[in-house]
């Protein structure tokens, strides 16, 4: 697939002068900063991440590409607070993984690469509702939310349809919806494309646009192959442990 780019978005808030685009501005303190991680799996030779560092701004959005296994959905687990860093730091604030209570995690939406997270059984209200749960939304929200997220994610007509009779791409849209239920502060998103039709990524480009506006923070990571889809602020590609800046 060819790389796609829209024109910038003059609505975006102003920068400093000779500040790149992604990185916070004096007006624009970070949300989400992951300073020198690495990070080496066992019996593996060399670490996966290596001295790795980004910093994510409120309403702008990030894109890594690079080829399969290079790394993107070991950060994006770190970033999400998964997995903890063999060295470095990640927070979001005065958060780190390590908070008390899952308040880090409350302000992550993650959508995993693959097809987990379903269950098969629940319709799809159900689904969000349990999905909701599971994020601690307040028993006097979950309702809202979860009517909302139908409504964004235009699943109206699968709402009473159960998980396991709905199509790959109709599962895939369910499981983006799930990210955005909770109303996160940072959107991780690890190769949400996959299984997409046109009118499913344009739904998932609106909602980012939307979340975006709304003051969050979102990395989307895909292979190198698919190249970059979205307009985003900043780009980069991460290849043998090191994350180098893109045009």
């Amino acid at each position: 697939m060819s790389s796609t780019t829209s024109a910038p978005d003059e609505t975006r808030p102003p920068r400093g002068e000779g500040e790149p685009r992604g990185w916070p501005s004096s007006r624009q303190p970070p949300l989400l900063e992951l300073s020198g991680l690495y990070h080496r799996w066992k019996r593996q030779p060399k670490p996966v991440l290596d001295d790795v560092s980004l910093a994510l701004a409120p309403t702008t959005v990030t894109w890594i590409g690079g080829r399969n296994g290079v790394g993107k959905t070991t950060l994006l687990r770190l970033a999400a607070g998964i997995l903890r860093p063999q060295r470095g730091s990640v927070r979001i604030g005065e958060l780190t993984p390590d908070s008390r209570g899952g308040v880090y995690q409350r302000q992550i939406g993650f959508l995993s690469a693959g097809d987990r997270g379903l269950q098969a059984r629940l319709q799809v209200r159900q689904q969000l509702d349990y999905w909701a749960r599971l994020a601690y939304v307040p028993r006097e929200r979950r309702a809202e939310l979860v009517e909302r997220t139908v409504d964004h994610f235009e699943l109206q007509e699968l709402a009473e349809r159960r998980v396991d009779r709905m199509s790959m791409g109709q599962r895939q849209r369910l499981r983006i919806a799930m990210a955005f239920l909770h109303e996160p502060r940072v959107l991780l998103l690890d190769e949400p494309r996959n299984s997409l039709d046109e009118d499913g990524y344009a739904l998932l480009a609106n909602q980012i646009e939307r979340i975006r506006r709304e003051g969050a923070a979102v990395l989307w990571c895909s292979p190198r192959g698919e190249g970059r889809v979205i307009a985003c602020d900043a780009s980069y590609s991460l290849q043998d442990g090191r994350l180098e800046r893109t045009e």
